[in-house]
């Protein structure tokens, strides 16, 4: 366990770790001040401050991170030894890292995959049970970045199909790794709109921020990791329109990790287990979240 959670920080993303936490306590300070004045306003408004940092909130997002370290040194130990079989016995072909096209296909295959995962996991609920505690948060910051699932089961099937074409499976890794620490700065309202040729082409924080957004008309948008062209392709990009309302569509109103980390499951068993009929069970697990008997499908983030 220790080699695998060390190999794990000797990634990018693990190398990145103290780097990750460093931005984030440079965007607190920066957003304190402004934090301070919107509450000031907020209170008189008779509003709830929902920028810059909580501290329950931060301390919430942060157990999480550290958590999904532990865990990801589980599954990925787990998925390096599946996709070093299916490499080495099922592959017809092994690329090779040396011819630069392969890091090309490779950048682009794990991207267009993050995408078909991200919509798979907002648009089944058995997949959102695992992906809604990264959406959990009603502020948006760095910590927010750092508000990683611990249910890591179906990153470990997106990949299948890249050993099988002769990817390495230490080049997976190594290339997702790069799509987080891509997706790390998306996480903030201190980055506005960038030139448009760049909004044209990559992910960039404004989309991140519908991505987030509970508002109905960001729901269900912008799945990409790093090139907004998936989005843009398959028709469920929008641009920002106005500051987001973020978090789920019913609030989970509680910091307990273990709630919002499993708090989805149990309510999916739940439901699952008062249905009479069996397509209705398996509608409580594998249709969107929100769905019911009898209702058409909805696009919601519920709690």
């Amino acid at each position: 366990m220790w080699e695998a959670f060390s190999h794990n920080l000797k990634d990018p993303a693990g190398a990145a770790i103290p780097f990750f936490l460093l931005f984030m306590f440079i965007e607190m300070a920066a957003v304190k001040n402004e934090a301070k004045h919107d509450r000031e306003a907020d209170v008189a408004a008779g509003n709830v401050m929902v920028k810059g940092y909580l501290k329950e909130d931060t301390r919430a997002s942060l157990t999480m991170f550290f958590g999904s370290i532990g865990f990801s040194a589980v599954f990925r130990t787990a998925a390096f030894l599946l996709y070093t079989v299916i490499y080495v016995h099922l592959a017809p072909w092994h690329l090779s890292a040396e011819n630069p096209w392969t890091w090309v296909g490779v950048l682009l295959g794990v991207d267009l995959l993050f995408y078909t995962y991200h919509r798979f996991a907002h648009r089944v609920r058995l997949g959102w049970a695992g992906h809604q505690a990264h959406h959990s948060s009603v502020y948006f910051n760095f910590s927010t970045a750092l508000r990683q699932k611990w249910n890591q089961w179906f990153e470990v099937v997106v990949w299948l199909p890249l050993p099988l074409l002769g990817v390495p499976p230490w080049m997976i890794y190594f290339v997702f790794s790069i799509n987080l620490i891509w997706q790390f700065h998306l996480h903030t309202e201190k980055i506005e709109k960038l030139p448009r040729f760049w909004e044209f082409i990559f992910n960039t924080p404004s989309h991140h921020r519908v991505h987030h957004g509970s508002d109905p008309i960001y729901l269900d948008r912008n799945y990409a990791g790093m090139l907004i062209i998936w989005d843009r392709m398959f028709k469920s990009f929008q641009p920002e329109l106005h500051r987001p309302t973020y978090g789920l569509t019913v609030p989970v109103e509680t910091y307990n990790v273990w709630s919002l980390q499993y708090g989805e499951y149990k309510r999916i068993w739940q439901d699952a287990r008062r249905a009479p009929r069996l397509r209705d069970k398996l509608g409580y697990v594998f249709g969107p979240p929100g769905w019911a008997p009898g209702q058409p499908a909805k696009t919601v983030k519920p709690s």
